[in-house]
């Protein structure tokens, strides 16, 4: 491992130990020169092949024939921007640090920077880092309309690392956090970096695009139901560790009640609904296009059904509104009942009333007619009555 130029006085030795430290002597003739070696030894984790969350262990180890110095250890990622490292345990002779969770933006040169005031050192010791993951982020959130086109993609940056080694993958979906996952494709991704995907699920109405970004794994709903919310778990598997990404679907819909054309003077009832829990800096809101101020209605924080009473035909939408973002939008056309409709509307009102009013006048009518009939009728037997009293007295009288 050593070699001597002796042209040019000098020693060289390649791949160091640390056991090359030590006080090394150049005799020629009567001259003599010593110089010391210091040696370094930094060791990363998983010889510096990640995924996406993990937390990389550095070793620095140092030897010399000298008093070990203190050293102080400065990182900086592969965007030279400065990162400071927990120390986990210390000695003159070892040091081992962690540094954060690991993105996959994080992949690159890193470099360790050791420095002593006595004696003064001042060095950089370069190190490669691939965090194998997605360029997506943890957990996204996707809004979509009933009866629309959605398309959910996760971006793999195997390809953009030069990663070397096979892996696989999943991408699941459930409706709720709590609910069983149902797997609907799988996919493996060769030294070479060639994907291949395989559809799992029969029942779950999508579609695997055959053109698309490369290393992309990629699903389209060609028309979004609302049951079809929840949580698509995209997930890689490297040596028997994980990665994963969501995207949380959130669909809205709206309806009315009644259905149909709003008549003059007639009320409606809109109601806007999502499939999710929203965060808390987003609402409903409903709002007449070309309306006034007074159009405009909105929900209360964290209401997923938003319901509102209008008297005024038009085009209605619901807006969901995050950080005062427009999310997605929803169009609900009010159609205006026609004026014959509104005619017969009134014409049965009045007509209505005056059935009512002559219904009334004729069982008043009859009311009294019975009336006088009862008295009449009361009258003749009084009259019948006062008869046979004067009958019956006569005959007394004869005797």
């Amino acid at each position: 491992r050593a070699d001597i130029k002796m042209e040019y006085k000098q020693l060289r030795v390649w791949n160091l130990k640390l056991s090359d430290a030590g006080i090394y002597t150049c005799k020629y003739g009567p001259h003599k020169v010593s110089t010391s070696l210091h040696v370094f030894k930094l060791t990363i984790s998983l010889d510096g092949h990640f995924l996406h969350n993990e937390v990389p262990e550095l070793i620095l180890m140092q030897n010399s024939s000298s008093p070990l110095p203190d050293l102080s250890i400065t990182l900086f990622n592969s965007n030279n921007n400065r990162v400071t490292p927990e120390l986990q345990s210390k000695t003159r002779q070892k040091y081992i640090v962690n540094l954060k969770k690991l993105e996959a933006m994080d992949s690159g040169t890193w470099v360790c920077q050791i420095s002593s005031d006595s004696p003064l050192i001042n060095r950089n010791i370069s190190f490669a880092v691939k965090v194998l993951g997605f360029q997506n982020p943890d957990l996204e959130r996707k809004y979509a309309a009933v009866d629309s086109t959605v398309i959910l993609s996760w971006r793999l940056n195997s390809q953009k690392i030069k990663w070397k080694e096979g892996f696989r993958g999943q991408l699941n979906w459930k409706q709720q956090e709590s609910a069983n996952a149902h797997e609907l494709l799988d996919f493996s991704v060769t030294e070479q970096g060639q994907l291949h995907e395989t559809r799992k699920s029969s029942n779950f109405l999508f579609e695997i695009p055959e053109r698309k970004p490369e290393s992309t794994i990629e699903v389209k709903l060609p028309k979004v139901h609302f049951n079809h919310s929840g949580q698509y778990q995209c997930q890689l598997e490297y040596q028997g560790r994980h990665a994963q990404s969501k995207i949380e679907l959130v669909v809205m819909k709206v309806s009315a009640n009644p259905v149909g054309p709003l008549s003059r003077g007639a009320n409606m009832t809109l109601t806007c609904q999502v499939s999710g829990l929203l965060p808390s800096n987003a609402y409903l809101s409903w709002e007449r296009v070309n309306g006034t101020k007074m159009d405009i209605k909105k929900s209360k924080q964290h209401e997923v059904k938003f319901e509102v009473n209008i008297s005024a035909a038009g085009l209605w939408s619901c807006h969901l509104i995050e950080d005062n973002d427009r999310k997605i939008s929803l169009h609900y056309h009010v159609e205006e009942g026609p004026d014959w409709i509104n005619y017969v509307i009134i014409g049965a009102s009045v007509g209505g009333s005056l059935l009512v009013f002559v219904l009334g006048c004729l069982c008043i009518i009859s009311g009294k007619s019975w009336q006088r009939r009862r008295q009449r009728a009361k009258r003749m037997a009084q009259a019948r009555q006062h008869l046979l009293e004067n009958k019956t007295c006569q005959c007394q009288l004869s005797k």
